[in-house]
């Protein structure tokens, strides 16, 4: 059944936000309605007002609502001025550059106000980069997490990195083609060498590269440059093995009891670290 159209400016005694996701490289991925609420808003709120300009020009679109431009530098100051416009019954369109407004993106202050204010939020789903480098990444998609771009600095960058090291699912990351050397050696130093990964490049575009490999094997690749938009997929951990053997689970519950931890909790987080059953270490523990 298909669904009814949002209320138009006036209806509803507040506007309604539309977080618009654009193409993240071909105008044609560009869906109708897309250029329908383009057009049809009374403002559209864009990371980069000249971009959008190319993108109503491709898609044959005239912009009859008032544009203002809305990035990082400006979303302090302009966020209560949008939210204004939404009390008084106005049709706001979000769009960013490329991909889904607010991942890793400009929008998420803009939604946080608009819902405390009581102000409907709506998305027009569209191209994600993150979604498309995992469809074709080869690795497994059934869990994932998006971490989205790592430090600049080295020392904050290995934190970071070390503190997913472990991270079973499926890992995605954007990063700046002049930082992807760096990034994909500072990942084979967190996550070890042989780890596979993918480096998706300018996806959906002209120029599209999608390789694949290990992060040691990515990582010399990238030493001789990388050019465009760069998403990176990156195998999660292998789930650590199972420990059985009495003594060492007995030994490992006695190291959480001795930071304060109650031994029926340590007995739970043990077990659950160990991916042995709590009985089994229940036993280890009060063995004769």
């Amino acid at each position: 059944m298909s669904q009814p159209d949002l209320p138009r400016a006036g209806v509803a005694a507040t506007g309604v936000l539309i977080l618009a996701g654009t193409p993240i490289g071909r105008p044609e991925d560009a869906s109708p309605r897309l250029a329908r609420e383009l057009a049809e808003a009374d403002v559209v709120a864009a990371e980069d007002t000249r971009r959008l300009r190319r993108l109503t020009s491709d898609l044959g679109v005239e912009l009859t609502g008032r544009v203002v431009s809305y990035f990082e530098g400006n979303e302090h100051l302009r966020t209560q001025a949008l939210v204004d416009a939404l009390l008084a019954g106005e049709r706001v369109v979000l769009v960013t550059d490329a991909g889904m407004p607010s991942v890793s993106d400009p929008g998420y202050r803009l939604v946080a106000a608009a819902v405390e204010q009581g102000v409907r939020v709506t998305s027009l789903p569209g191209p994600s980069a993150v979604l498309t480098a995992l469809a074709v990444s080869g690795l497994p998609v059934d869990r994932f997490c998006f971490e989205g771009f790592l430090p600049r600095k080295g020392g904050e960058r290995s934190r970071r990195l070390a503190s997913v090291a472990r991270e079973e699912r499926t890992l995605v990351f954007f990063e700046a083609p002049h930082r992807t050397a760096a990034a994909l050696a500072a990942l084979a130093e967190a996550f070890g060498p042989e780890r596979r990964a993918v480096v998706c490049r300018e996806l959906t575009k002209t120029h599209e590269e999608v390789r694949r490999g290990t992060l040691a094997e990515l990582a010399a690749w990238a030493d001789d440059g990388v050019r465009g938009e760069v998403t990176l997929v990156v195998e999660g951990a292998a789930p650590p093995e199972a420990v059985t053997d009495p003594v060492a689970l007995a030994a490992l519950v006695e190291v959480e009891e001795s930071t304060g931890v109650p031994r029926k909790q340590a007995i739970a987080e043990v077990a659950k670290r160990s991916g042995v059953p709590k009985r089994l270490v229940y036993d280890a523990v009060h063995r004769p």
